[in-house]
C-alpha cells in the first residue's frame, strides 16, 4: 500500500503590504519526488482552497524545472488550486506530514490551533513530520508526547537568522525562526554557506534549511518512511 503524505501550505498571502505565500519549489520539488516514488500526496492549507504562491518563487531565477513541470500537471495544479482545508485532515489518515515554507507561514502557521493539534496527534502516533525553510514556523508551538516542545533536543534546521537578514525580512517577521527554535531547545544546524542545501533527519523529524534544500529533505523523508 502506497505511503500517504500530506503537504501543508500557508493560506497567508501578505506580510504587511507585501505579497507573499508559499514558496513554489518547497511544495513542488517534494511533491514531484514523492509522486515518482508512487506515494499518494495530498496538498492541504490552513484555510483550504487556492494556495497563495509567492510571485517571486514563480519567476526566474527561482522557478526550477520541477516548478515548470508542476505547472503542466493538471492533477498537481488542481491540488494547489483546490487544497484541502486543514480542519478536514486527520493524523490517522497519513503516514507523514510536511510543512512547506514561504514567508506566508509567519502569518498563520505558529498559532493555528488545527495545525498544532494535528502535529501533536501525528507525533503521538509516531508519524514522520517534516518541514523545509519557513515551514518550521509550524513546529514552534507543538508539544511532543512528553509535553515538552517537539523540537527540544532534536537535531534540525530551518531558515537561518543570517538568511532572514540577507533576505531583508528580519524586521518584518514576528520573530527570527532559528532563534525561536533554539529557545525551545532545538539542536539547530545550518549549512556553512548562505543558501546552500542542508537537510537533517532526527528519527521521525526531518527538516530542510531553505528552498535549495527542498529535494534533499524530501529524499530524507522518503528514507524515514521506509526505515
Amino acid at each position: 500500500m502506497a505511503n500517504k503524505i500530506c503537504i501543508i501550505a500557508t493560506s497567508c498571502d501578505k506580510i504587511g503590504d507585501e505579497p507573499t505565500g508559499a514558496w513554489a519549489e518547497e511544495v513542488v520539488a517534494p511533491y514531484r519526488l514523492w509522486q515518482k516514488h508512487g506515494y499518494s500526496v495530498t496538498i492541504a492549507s490552513i484555510k483550504g482552497g487556492k494556495v497563495p504562491v509567492d510571485p517571486t518563487s514563480m519567476a526566474a531565477p527561482h522557478a526550477t524545472k520541477e516548478v515548470e513541470e508542476f505547472l503542466l500537471d493538471d492533477e498537481a495544479m488542481k491540488g494547489l488550486m483546490e487544497s484541502t482545508p486543514l480542519a478536514d485532515i486527520k493524523a490517522a489518515d497519513f503516514d507523514a506530514f510536511f510543512l512547506a515554507g514561504g514567508h506566508g507561514t509567519v502569518g498563520d502557521f505558529p498559532n493555528d490551533a488545527n495545525l498544532i493539534a494535528l502535529l501533536e496527534a501525528a507525533a503521538a502516533a509516531g508519524k514522520v513530520i517534516g518541514s523545509v525553510c519557513h515551514g518550521a514556523e509550524g513546529l514552534v508551538n507543538v508539544k511532543g508526547p512528553d509535553g515538552k516542545p517537539l523540537v527540544a533536543g532534536k537535531r534540525m534546521t530551518g531558515f537561518s537568522d543570517k538568511e532572514e537578514v540577507a533576505a531583508g525580512k528580519d524586521k518584518v517577521v514576528p520573530f527570527l525562526l532559528e532563534s525561536k527554535l533554539r529557545e525551545h531547545g532545538a539542536l539547530f544546524e545550518t549549512a556553512a554557506d548562505l543558501w546552500a542545501p542542508h537537510a537533517v533527519a532526527d528519527h521521525k523529524l526531518v527538516t530542510g534549511q531553505n528552498p535549495a534544500s527542498s529535494s534533499a529533505v524530501a529524499k530524507l523523508l522518503a528514507e524515514a518512511l521506509s526505515s
